[in-house]
């Protein structure tokens, strides 16, 4: 798997209200070729893209997700909080976002999000399943900082891409690695280790960090030898990965 450089943080979230279909386009009317989104269950077994606990923070409603069903999230109003543009938006189900990404042959790294109530294996199991009917392998990551999800996902697809997340990596990664065949290791940059580092250099394994929005600070890990960033905005790196007005949204070509 060619890995890309930079890949948009739950969509372009800078610029749009962060793991919604309006997020999605933002990233792909910007030039990007790869995003990350989050997926988890609701109490009715639907698969959502979303990343908190609950819909407090990013609707107009209040409840843990785990409490909900499809009924109850389809009138939740999910962009009004991010701007008065994007009033309407609506919570996107795992298969519109995977129809959508599809479509504008985007790449995608799919995080398991496993909250407080939700099964691993249960989200592994109808994640990887519906990802894999609409993606190619060659533009699919799976990543979770969830063992058993990975475990789960492994059993499923042996040439599935993993990624392995953690905060900071910790001493087992090889132990893990070893166990799950990943293709990479992602970490939150500001806990990264220079020796970790070498040692997944030596293993083969890419580094992508997350969730990084400094270039100038982040600058020296390039030439430490990270692969990759998760950030909310890729033009910050690179100005070929402009917004797009909404109003705008013919595709840059890559």
């Amino acid at each position: 798997m060619q890995l890309p450089r930079y890949i948009a943080h739950r969509g372009l979230s800078k610029h749009a209200p962060e793991n919604t279909l309006a997020a999605i386009q933002a990233a792909a009317d910007a030039g990007c070729e790869w995003i990350e989104l989050d997926v988890q269950c609701l109490g009715d077994g639907t698969p959502v893209i979303w990343h908190d606990e609950s819909v407090d923070r990013c609707s107009d409603g209040k409840g843990a997700l785990v409490d909900m069903t499809r009924d109850q999230i389809r009138p939740l109003d999910v962009g009004s909080w991010f701007s008065s543009e994007f009033r309407g938006e609506r919570m996107a189900l795992l298969d519109e976002a995977l129809s959508l990404v599809s479509a504008l042959e985007l790449g995608l790294n799919l995080e398991l999000k496993l909250n407080p109530g939700h099964d691993p294996v249960e989200l592994a199991n109808i994640a990887v399943h519906r990802a894999r009917q609409v993606l190619p392998l060659d533009r699919l990551l799976v990543s979770s900082f969830d063992m058993t999800a990975l475990e789960s996902a492994r059993a499923q697809d042996e040439e599935l891409a993993l990624g392995l997340l953690y905060e900071a990596v910790p001493r087992r990664w090889a132990s893990d690695a070893e166990r799950l065949r990943p293709v990479s290791i992602h970490a939150d940059w500001t806990q990264l280790d220079q020796e970790r580092l070498i040692e997944i250099q030596r293993a083969g394994l890419a580094m992508l960090c997350y969730t990084v929005n400094d270039p100038e600070r982040f600058a020296s890990w390039w030439d430490h030898g990270v692969n990759g960033v998760f950030t909310d905005d890729p033009g910050l790196f690179d100005p070929r990965y402009q917004r797009q007005a909404r109003g705008d949204r013919r595709r840059k070509p890559r």
